[in-house]
């Protein structure tokens, strides 16, 4: 006699995060655990063009998938470049209560400005992130990444440097997780 043929079915997923939940295809629950999601932010954020990267866990038969990285896509960028500016970036690992976590902030200020200008608000965002990101476990820092509440509070930081155009997060990644 034929052996009975498995069949695949949708399963649901929490994503805790943004509040959403959203549907796998597959044979079993179980087999979700450790894969990754991608998970587009623009029309949540209303354009800003933002992908999430999120890794499944499965907890007592529930799939939960949790935040591994933040990307802020490049056309975005490329829309906020416009003549006569000069943009800043730069790439930093920082350690947070639960993980080490890279970021990579961008900026760009309003009109072209000298060279020592720029080193002093890449130092000075490195600084005050580093800073802000120590007291914070990552779940907080993706929220309020996603809320726009770092980038604010950075871009009122390096206004008194020189004030900026765009002030905005364009990586941030779990590099390694803490015990």
């Amino acid at each position: 006699m034929a052996q009975a043929k498995r069949r695949q079915k949708f399963f649901d997923v929490e994503m805790p995060i943004i509040g959403k939940e959203t549907q796998l295809y597959g044979f079993d629950i179980e087999n979700f655990h450790g894969k990754t999601i991608i998970y587009d932010l623009t029309r949540l954020l209303r354009g800003k063009s933002v992908i999430l990267k999120l890794k499944i866990s499965v907890e007592s038969g529930k799939a939960i998938a949790r935040p591994k990285e933040l990307l802020v896509l490049p056309y975005f960028i490329r829309r906020m470049m416009r003549k006569g500016t000069n943009y800043v970036e730069d790439s930093f690992s920082a350690e947070c209560k639960n993980a080490v976590v890279r970021i990579k902030p961008f900026l760009i200020t309003r009109k072209k400005v000298s060279r020592a200008v720029r080193k002093a608000l890449r130092e000075k965002a490195r600084n005050e992130l580093t800073a802000y990101v120590k007291t914070k476990d990552t779940e907080t820092l993706f929220d309020e990444i996603i809320i726009n509440k770092i980038q604010k509070t950075l871009s009122l930081q390096l206004k008194k440097i020189y004030p900026l155009s765009f002030c905005e997060i364009r990586s941030f990644k779990i590099e390694k997780e803490l015990k």
